[in-house]
């Protein structure tokens, strides 16, 4: 395509960006359906060379592009939280009962079930079963947006109730802001598995220090530097750090790039550390209007990096990207969309939870809540950078088998979950409000 092309084609994409979401917030339809269609679009025009496209030969600038955007998306998902979590109380702790079921239940059977799948049905070699099913487990801060809370509440509203009306939002919220950075020691077990050898040789390892130490590494550093952070610009002595009061949002994006780029020197998970500096951030003065600044900043810049993607991966939709699709790799697409992620949802939540009838503010998810938080497990952005990621790190068979099964199961989700997510919130939103009257 010639330079002038694509600024036109550029052009009309960022506009539909804008437009979109407010165009279609009535429409069973979603933006990123229509942007993935556009770019599809764009590849089907004369002149496109497939190979320009490919994940797998631009895999660093792939990793990187698709990396930054969820960083964003997690910072916007920790600020975007109003029910806040205490290392002095273990209160706000119960009110998440729903996210770490989610999390340390149906997450590690969905990753088991594609594993085995891919294992079983599409012919891997187990590092690469096991690749594919960490790669596809996280669930999407960044396409889940019509399934999650919309922004920070601000005010001097009771906090304690805040978020407590909308379990299923909230639970899909929080799930994909933490989850994004709990699959990476199952990639990194993969990793391993491919360059390394059998577990014998790493699993201790693995246990000690990729499963829990750095978890821990990224969580605290996180912690420090939303603290330090919402210190200086809350209540700072010097009027220059106060930057709650020059209304200055930036400083999300400076919180973004210094929990990440210290969680990572020290050896940590910087997706968790990003979450947890958000979190922590958010916690300063909750009823301040700088959080929604702040927020308001981020989803800007949280869209334009998801047209940028959604448009590659359609041009590569239709250059190729498809093309080493088998049928055992499109049953473990859609067995993951419509039978694994919804069955390891509906087990996780329906476990009974100890405190869920406790105390005010304990919210219990009924059949229908449990079903929509069980469906919406949506693909995407996160499931890019893993796998490119880890393709860089060691050598996997069927690199490009991965890619299309990935590739897939994205647009499939996009799809499904864009076309329903606004009649079935619609409807559990007016269930809502029936049952409170």
């Amino acid at each position: 395509m010639t330079a002038h092309l694509v600024y036109l084609l550029g052009g009309a994409s960022l506009f539909l960006a804008v437009v979109l979401p407010y165009a279609l917030r009535s429409a069973a339809l979603s933006a990123p359906v229509v942007l993935l269609a556009v770019g599809a679009l764009i590849g089907l025009l004369p002149n496109t060379d497939g190979s320009s496209f490919s994940p797998i030969e631009h895999r660093l600038f792939v990793e990187h592009l698709a990396e930054f955007t969820v960083l964003i998306a997690l910072m916007g998902v920790g600020l975007a939280l109003d029910r806040p979590l205490s290392l002095r109380s273990l209160a706000p702790w119960r009110r998440w009962g729903a996210t770490w079921r989610l999390l340390g239940v149906a997450m590690p059977l969905s990753i088991a079930a594609v594993a085995l799948l891919g294992w079983w049905a599409m012919g891997l070699a187990p590092s690469a079963a096991l690749l594919l099913g960490a790669v596809l487990a996280p669930t999407d801060p960044v396409l889940a947006s019509d399934v999650q809370v919309e922004g920070p509440t601000t005010g001097d509203g009771d906090e304690n109730q805040i978020d407590e009306t909308d379990e299923v939002r909230f639970a899909l919220t929080s799930e994909a802001g933490l989850n994004d950075g709990l699959a990476f020691p199952f990639v990194h077990a993969a990793i391993l598995l491919a360059a390394t050898g059998p577990v014998t040789e790493w699993g201790a390892s693995w246990l000690a220090w990729d499963l829990v130490g750095k978890v821990v590494v990224g969580s605290v550093l996180g912690i420090a530097v939303g603290w330090l952070l919402a210190k200086a610009a809350f209540g700072s002595t010097a009027p220059s750090l106060r930057t709650s009061e020059s209304g200055e949002p930036l400083l999300a994006i400076a919180a973004v790039l210094l929990s990440y780029g210290l969680a990572e020197v020290a050896g940590g998970y910087g997706f968790l550390a990003v979450f947890a500096c958000a979190m922590t951030l958010r916690s300063a003065e909750r009823g301040s209007e700088y959080h929604a600044l702040m927020h308001q900043v981020v989803e800007r810049l949280e869209r334009l990096l998801t047209l940028i993607i959604l448009l590659l991966l359609g041009v590569a939709l239709t250059n190729g990207l498809l093309s080493n699709l088998t049928w055992p790799a499109v049953l473990v697409s859609v067995s993951l969309l419509l039978v694994i992620r919804p069955a390891a949802g509906m087990l996780a939540l329906s476990i009974p939870h100890p405190w869920s009838r406790a105390r005010v503010g304990d919210a219990t998810l009924g059949a229908r809540e449990r079903a929509a938080a069980a469906f919406f497990g949506v693909r995407g952005i996160g499931s890019i950078y893993y796998l490119a990621y880890a393709t860089g790190q060691a050598d996997f068979e069927r690199v490009s088998v991965l890619w299309s099964t990935v590739g897939l199961t994205i647009t499939l989700s996009v799809i499904l979950h864009g076309v329903s997510a606004t009649p079935v919130m619609r409807w559990l939103d007016a269930r809502r409000d029936d049952a409170a009257y």
